[in-house]
């Protein structure tokens, strides 16, 4: 995947903190955000990061058919209280087949079929995203070694294979509730998200 560029940086103050935001751009015409906070390179634990796929539904809709949203909260809420990390928002919406498919896929799972078999009806793996793209913005902000908050043992995999060092993953499970239970164990048993069963860690 070619390098994305960096076309624009500013400061975002939100109710957790006031990180730097910088944008990018793909090759594909995809723009992207990085948001950091604090010394990166300061002494101490490596910072904590955040590779969020991009919800609409979840992040700006409060959609509780996912986790999304409130994973995205949380992990502004763990970067702002260590006052140091990153979060990276990528295009990747509907794990990367787009918003109309996303939606698609949502009235196949109304129909009966798991999130996983409704991408496949769709013609779509269950996961169609890279995370190239996290590495390159990764690179950028020179950070290499890092605290990675995810249950997706693919993402996390993803990272190392492309040379980032994760030192640790960090557990970010929240949001179940009754409209998204079935989902979230699809993502356990047969994606094999590293999340409990029943309620939050």
């Amino acid at each position: 995947m070619p390098q994305p560029k960096l076309i624009a940086t500013a400061k975002l103050p939100t109710p957790f903190a006031v990180f730097t935001m910088r944008a990018y751009r793909s090759a594909d015409g995809k723009e992207h955000l990085a948001l950091t906070l604090g010394d990166l390179a300061a002494p101490g634990p490596a910072p904590l990061v955040r590779v969020h796929s991009e919800c609409l539904t979840g992040d700006a809709l409060f959609s509780l058919r996912c986790d999304c949203g409130f994973q995205l909260r949380a992990a502004m809420e763990k970067i702002a209280a260590e006052g140091r990390g990153v979060l990276l928002y990528l295009r990747q919406e509907g794990r990367g087949i787009g918003l109309a498919n996303k939606v698609r896929a949502y009235a196949l799972q109304d129909q009966g079929a798991d999130t996983v078999d409704a991408n496949h009806q769709l013609g779509f793996p269950a996961d169609d995203r890279d995370y190239g793209l996290a590495v390159h913005m990764l690179r950028d902000i020179q950070l290499c070694r890092i605290r990675l908050m995810t249950n997706n043992p693919a993402k996390l995999d993803a990272l190392v294979k492309d040379g980032v060092e994760v030192v640790e993953r960090v557990d970010i499970e929240r949001g179940r509730n009754p409209y998204n239970e079935d989902y979230l164990d699809t993502k356990m048993t047969r994606m094999g998200h590293l999340i409990g069963a029943r309620g939050e860690p």
